[in-house]
């Protein structure tokens, strides 16, 4: 029961449940080329925003807590819309942190640096590796080597996990060359900075959700150990690999280990180092700082591990405290939505494939694992396929849809959450086909979900976390494609599109309340959740789309 402006009770009380999909990365643009969405033959998602309530919310920039015109990603999507309202994000606090000092004045990094002057040992930095501040951002470790440099820190190693996913697809060289030019003025000054290690994103250490360790013992291998496959120098590696494979991307070069005239690698870690994960992003970063610093480890044999003092830009694993050593502290939130739900007697499903399934948990609740309530609550994981998704990019959208008509039908649960991974996985491979198959897949799956909340008497919510799909290459001033060796040059990374919010109710419901007009973001979700569960809305939350009749 909610009270409208008036006073007067106004009940929205559904048969079936309140269903989100959240079809990722699947973002608005009016541009036809390179527009995967709207190449895509979509009849359902046609129907949805032509003739049902029809919002396009912001994702990006401000509205969700990182710089203007900066696209969104999806943890800080789903956190945005879990939380209910715009919290200031990991990047824009590190970026305070750097650029007041206030990060060297903490505690972590006087004793990383003390720990390395004591041991006259290296000071190692390991994240992903560019500009895209999606992750993380190069020039905070820079600017962390600066400082280490006039603390008089003699040895730096970085181990560069490659980008071309959030930038160009191939463009690493270009931050090489930016780090040696870096490193290089330390030398001349007798520090011995080095790049010591490295591979592509994708395919070495920077695994999520725990579906592919493999790929962390890779790194493990190459950062830690030294035993990757041996170059003389980053560029040598990344253009030996070009050659072996003319149209790999860069996410997914082979991983490499730097060695010296003697051929031993310059800068595997040892006894008394320190070591710095460079990200402020939590889900590629927790792995590799699980594997450096849980003592009962059993994902892979790590062989030696070096005794060393190793630290986060942020905490990764807020329930573990992983890592425990950290050089910047995160805001918490409160109140959200999953939370408030449960504690109203509120049963929900969530699902989504391995490679989603910890942002419709772990940052749709506000960055907590596990269920607040083991008796409301049923979370299911999906595994992923394995391979490269552009080779089937339906992934397993009809699992997903599956059992999510499964649970709307079955009656036990009151709010179901799912999220369709296709339109973001297979959009950072930029490859056209594949992608409006994709959005051809997930189309279909909303054509079945539509027709199973009908039969149950239910509302289906469809919007996204941030924009991809609908811009897989770059575009000139006119609309067009910018070209390079007369092809369009292919884009990987997300955009600042908005995304739609739509409302599916054929219920005698929808009488019950009618669309405000406003500049809405994903942080308007929760509380249109909240009331059309006839819940009256959080005052920690921005507004409702909607508002009662």
């Amino acid at each position: 029961m909610v009270e409208s402006m008036g006073g007067q009770k106004q009940k929205i009380n559904y048969k079936g449940p309140v269903v989100l999909a959240i079809l990722d990365g699947v973002g608005l643009s009016s541009h036809i080329v390179g527009n995967a969405v709207r190449q895509a033959y979509t009849p359902n998602l046609d129907l949805l925003m032509g003739r049902y309530p029809l919002w396009q919310l912001k994702a990006s920039g401000e509205a969700v807590g990182v710089p203007e015109g900066q696209a969104g990603n999806s943890e800080i999507g789903h956190y945005t819309m879990g939380s209910g309202q715009v919290v200031k994000q990991n990047e824009l606090l590190v970026d305070e942190a750097v650029k007041t000092g206030k990060i060297f004045d903490g505690q972590t990094w006087k004793d990383a640096v003390q720990g390395v002057l004591k041991n006259e040992s290296k000071m190692h930095f390991v994240g992903i590796f560019s500009d895209g501040r999606v992750h993380s951002n190069m020039y905070h470790m820079l600017a962390m080597i600066q400082r280490a440099s006039e603390q008089d820190v003699k040895k730096a190693r970085v181990h560069i996990l490659l980008d071309g996913r959030d930038v160009p697809p191939t463009s690493a060289l270009k931050y090489v060359d930016i780090l040696e030019e870096e490193l290089a003025a330390y030398d001349a000054k007798g520090f011995d900075y080095k790049i010591a290690s490295g591979g592509g994103r994708t395919y070495v250490t920077a695994d999520r959700y725990g579906s592919d360790w493999p790929m962390v013992e890779r790194g493990w291998q190459a950062h830690v150990l030294g035993t990757a496959r041996p170059f003389t120098s980053a560029r040598a590696a990344i253009e030996t690999f070009r050659q072996e494979q003319p149209s790999i991307q860069d996410q997914y070069l082979p991983p490499f280990t730097i060695v010296g005239d003697d051929g031993a690698p310059v800068g595997k870690m040892d006894d008394g180092d320190t070591v710095i994960y460079y990200d402020f992003r939590a889900d590629r970063a927790i792995e590799f700082s699980e594997a450096m610093t849980v003592k009962d480890f059993d994902k892979f044999e790590r062989g030696h591990v070096p005794r060393v003092y190793y630290a986060g830009m942020v905490e990764y694993d807020r329930d573990r405290h992983i890592p425990a050593h950290t050089l910047v502290e995160p805001v918490q939130v409160k109140h959200v939505l999953a939370e408030y739900l449960v504690s109203e007697g509120i049963s929900r499903f969530v699902t989504s494939e391995s490679i989603k399934f910890g942002h419709v948990t772990f940052y749709f609740n506000g960055n907590k694992n596990g269920r607040f309530s083991d008796k409301l609550e049923e979370y299911v994981d999906i595994p992923n396929k394995t391979g490269e998704p552009w080779q089937f990019p339906w992934m397993d959208s009809d699992k997903l849809t599956d059992i999510s008509i499964e649970k709307i039908k079955g009656g036990k649960f009151k709010s179901i959450l799912v999220n369709y991974p296709n339109g973001d996985i297979v959009g950072h491979e930029a490859k056209m086909l594949p992608s409006i198959i994709a959005m051809e897949a997930v189309d279909l799956a909303l054509g079945r979900t539509m027709a199973a909340v009908d039969e149950a008497g239910g509302v289906l919510l469809v919007t996204a976390d941030h924009g991809n799909l609908e811009e897989e290459v770059y575009l000139g001033h006119r609309g067009g494609a910018m070209l390079k060796d007369g092809k369009p040059v292919p884009k990987t990374s997300h955009t600042t599109n908005p995304v739609p919010f739509v409302i599916y109710d054929n219920t005698e419901n929808r009488d019950r309340y009618s669309k405000k007009s406003g500049d809405f973001g994903l942080s308007n979700i929760a509380a249109t959740v909240a009331l059309l569960h006839g819940l009256k809305p959080l005052p920690e939350w921005d507004e409702p789309v909607i508002e009662l009749n």
